[in-house]
């Protein structure tokens, strides 16, 4: 998983170079994360499954094994983990 917060002040880390691995070309720059890899692994596999079932949550809960309430409740708490990454 690619790290997002600094293992010693927990601040944003940004990207700061990406390298082709095919020709060795590297880009440079100051590039923050796109805000959804941000998220968790879990997070993301949540939102990945979401995508998934088209945004059904009871589809979702089924998959999951888990009750309808508590998978609304798993995507209200990244809607807000997300707005909180809002400038």
């Amino acid at each position: 998983m690619l790290p997002c917060n600094c293992p010693s002040c927990q601040s944003r880390l940004n990207v700061r170079s990406l390298k082709c691995e095919n020709c060795g070309t590297e880009v440079n720059g100051n590039y923050e994360l796109p805000v959804w890899l941000q998220l968790s692994q879990p997070e993301q596999d949540f939102i990945l499954l979401f995508v998934k079932s088209s945004g059904s949550l009871k589809e979702m809960a089924a998959r999951m094994k888990l009750s309808y309430p508590t998978v609304r409740n798993l995507l209200n708490e990244i809607i807000n983990k997300l707005g909180s990454y809002e400038k």
